[in-house]
């Protein structure tokens, strides 16, 4: 009788209980090796390739492309061929998927050099390269495993990282995440010719082709030709085909009456996945634990010399408000009712992306001058933007940062996901009538806001820290 095994999606890294399939390399019925690539799988901070545990047949996949697989579930099915190599019991596969999460200053955090494994078992990962045996994990390793927030927060799971590397899958060289962006954007890769070293297909040249139209997928090209959202053309078609029978007036002249949404509602319910998957938990468990209060003010910055750097300036004067009151630089931890005041600055950086929100951290700001702080930024938006930031840098913040005022608003709520205490907002800056000696001059303003966690900072303190930056920043330069 053959000899069956099932693959149990394994923990990635991240910490979350569940991934999203991406793109299977294989069918029901084709025959795999040991360590070929498996599927493309997408978790809240990278897409990332599973390597197959076996060699055989494949008998069965769970699920198709966008679908959500639970950590620990039955991934695949196969038919063990016993004239390929197989890999022996609690052999490490030699995936290694990135270095071990580097420490900031401060960290207490133990060096883990944690590796990931295609587990048949699924669950978490033991140090040994073995899966944890079920029940087990989660027990001696929590109490010394540093928190491993990923996106928006502090999701607490395994520090194993897993590092991405460019597969030839049919004749095509790609990292994971430059296949999946692909896809999003209806990129045929066999069509787009690759610039990375030995022909590898990068994340420019796939945004090339998406824009220039060269490499359009032919399931993407006729969407878009049904329907299009561009041109003024397009627009009046794709307003009039998916609708060409509703009318602003009825044929009597008369507005159109509705119905209520609770008895016909429009669109498609869509299940949230990987990013915007992780920020949904951490914001619903921030949500439940933080006491927040908030404080705002405006900073009066029409002393301003040119050139000044907007985000510079907020990320200066966070530093200076930290070391003025460094009750808000600090880790609140509210079941054992304990504060950490840290003596460095790392200023977790909210970055808007279309899969959602990511907040990766400046580390050590309080020793970077005006353009350091400026070349870190752009390095950390750059690796946000193509999935390529190490989850390191996505945890172990002290404070956070929230420049929306590049979109629109004023004030703001946002949220502090612990352990964190603090979170500063900046609004959109605007100009307002100011009194001064002899009359009234035109000043521009930049609203701010400070929402920080009451049950570790006092009113007062929260007050002078906020004092604290309004002062750095009325400062000329």
């Amino acid at each position: 009788m053959a000899d069956k095994q099932s693959f149990h999606l394994p923990d990635l890294g991240e910490g979350l209980p569940d991934a999203t399939i991406v793109e299977w390399f294989v069918k029901v019925g084709d025959t795999i090796k040991l360590d070929e690539p498996l599927v493309s799988m997408e978790t809240a901070k990278a897409v990332v390739e599973v390597p197959s545990p076996f060699s055989g047949k494949v008998l069965s996949l769970a699920g198709g492309d966008g679908d959500v697989i639970e950590t620990g579930s039955v991934l695949a099915e196969f038919e063990i061929d016993p004239s390929l190599p197989q890999r022996a019991a609690g052999q490490d596969t030699g995936h290694h998927h990135g270095p071990p999460p580097a420490k900031s200053v401060g960290s207490t955090a133990p060096d883990n050099n944690a590796k990931v494994v295609a587990s048949d078992d699924g669950g978490a990962i033991s140090d040994a390269g073995t899966p944890a045996p079920k029940g087990e994990a989660g027990t001696k390793t929590e109490a010394v495993r540093e928190d491993s927030g990923t996106v928006v927060g502090a999701m607490q799971s395994s520090d194993a990282v897993r590092s991405e590397q460019a597969v030839a899958v049919g004749g095509i060289k790609a990292m994971p995440a430059v296949r999946a962006q692909a896809r999003k954007l209806g990129v045929d890769l066999s069509r787009v010719r690759g610039s990375g070293a030995d022909g590898v297909v990068t994340m420019d040249d796939v945004k090339r082709a998406a824009a220039d139209g060269s490499a359009k997928s032919g399931a993407a090209a006729a969407g878009r030709e049904a329907f299009p959202v561009h041109g003024g053309s397009d627009r009046s078609h794709a307003a009039s085909a998916p609708n060409q029978g509703r009318t602003q007036l009825s044929a009597s002249g008369k507005p159109m009456r509705t119905q209520s949404p609770s008895v016909s509602a429009s669109g498609q319910p869509e299940q949230l996945k990987g990013v915007r998957r992780n920020m949904a938990r951490v914001m619903a468990d921030a949500h439940a634990k933080v006491v927040p209060t908030t404080l705002s003010d405006d900073a009066d910055i029409h002393a301003w010399t040119p050139g000044n750097d907007l985000t510079g300036r907020l990320v200066r004067a966070i530093v200076r408000a930290a070391q003025a009151v460094p009750a808000l630089n600090a880790w609140f931890d509210g079941d054992k009712l304990m504060r950490t005041l840290h003596p460095h600055v790392d200023i977790g950086i909210a970055v808007d992306t279309d899969d959602g929100l990511f907040v990766p951290a400046l580390r050590n700001a309080d020793m970077l001058d005006a353009r350091g702080v400026r070349e870190s930024i752009n390095r950390l938006r750059l690796q946000v933007e193509d999935r390529s930031i190490p989850t390191s840098e996505l945890s172990g913040y002290t404070i956070s940062l929230s420049n929306f005022g590049m979109f629109a608003g004023r004030y703001a709520t946002p949220i502090v996901v612990p352990p964190t205490v603090a979170i500063v907002a900046a609004g959109r800056g605007r100009h307002q009538i100011t009194p001064v000696i002899g009359g009234f001059e035109s000043h521009k303003v930049i609203p701010l806001s400070v929402t920080f966690d009451h049950r570790a900072c006092t009113g007062g303190e929260a007050a002078r820290f906020l004092k604290a930056m309004l002062d750095d920043l009325a400062r000329a330069q």
